[in-house]
């Protein structure tokens, strides 16, 4: 009961930041509300300690060359993005409604629309890189819907607001393991959509090399694509001059190879992107631990 009654003060206690920035600037434009929230997380990488090292750590791995002051531009950059990308994210219906924002390009889209029309099933790749909400944004503007694989924040705080912002992106939503798997298939078997974010670490995941690193990746979205014959279709929603405007990219299709062969393909788009906009690319996901 002791133990119970902490561990419920210690999650009010880690929300309560985030709450009180929500709370502040909440009758304010929506995008005055999401910058606010971007320069309070840009001044959390800048003067707190914890959050400093965790992104020095990775960030000196990528990039081992870079200079300190660069480096910390890097980092408070890279909390302004994922500020805006949170407030967005628990506020995603609303998101929605600003369509004039959102440019959609790509040879993938089409892709996804070919396949949607033969009731053929397809997954997006993607990572934590720029806004990925706005790729199912997009997807909606053109008349598809996409569910999302997404991993549960242990605090409830947190994870009902997650929960009930990613819900308003498409459905259905599943939780990573085994019976999010089982309704993953499902729902690709039925003709569905599912969009799966891959950079994060898998402990039984294959070493790959990602940003010139091996990372442990899941070979599961290409293991699937290729058990069904459905595509595997890389999308980004890159954020243009810290606006709340997007382009959503849809690249060509991987093609079917092998699993190993077909996430490599990924890993190395995705580096491509990083490296071109490593501001936009949430440098705090421990990528490369137990590689």
């Amino acid at each position: 009961m002791i133990l119970r009654y902490f561990k419920s003060l210690f999650s009010h206690a880690r929300y309560f930041p985030l709450w009180s920035a929500l709370t502040v600037f909440k009758w304010r434009a929506f995008d005055m509300r999401s910058r606010a929230l971007g320069t309070t997380f840009s001044v959390v990488i800048r003067w707190f300690p914890i959050a400093r090292r965790r992104f020095d750590r990775e960030a000196k791995k990528a990039f081992p060359n870079m200079k300190r002051k660069a480096r910390n531009n890097l980092g408070r950059e890279m909390g302004r993005n994922m500020g805006r990308t949170l407030f967005e994210i628990y506020h995603l219906s609303e998101f929605h409604t600003f369509t004039q924002k959102f440019k959609v390009s790509g040879p993938g889209l089409d892709a996804l629309k070919d396949a949607y029309a033969t009731g053929k099933g397809a997954i997006i790749v993607s990572g934590h890189f720029g806004q990925w909400e706005a790729i199912r944004a997009a997807l909606k503007m053109n008349g598809l819907e996409s569910g999302a694989v997404y991993r549960p924040n242990t605090n409830r705080h947190y994870q009902r607001r997650l929960l009930a912002g990613i819900k308003e992106g498409g459905l259905p939503i599943l939780e990573t393991g085994k019976r999010g798997t089982r309704a993953l298939v499902k729902h690709l078997r039925d003709g569905g959509i599912m969009s799966i974010l891959l950079d994060e670490k898998v402990a039984e995941g294959t070493r790959i090399p990602f940003l010139g690193l091996d990372a442990l990746t899941s070979l599961s979205a290409a293991q699937l694509a290729l058990k069904y014959n459905i595509p595997m279709i890389p999308a980004y929603g890159i954020r243009i001059d810290d606006k709340n405007e997007f382009k959503v990219e849809f690249e060509d299709p991987i093609p079917h190879t092998d699993s190993l062969t077909m996430t490599r393909s990924f890993n190395d788009s995705l580096s491509k992107r990083i490296i071109s906009n490593p501001e936009q690319w949430y440098w705090m996901l421990r990528r490369w631990d137990g590689a």
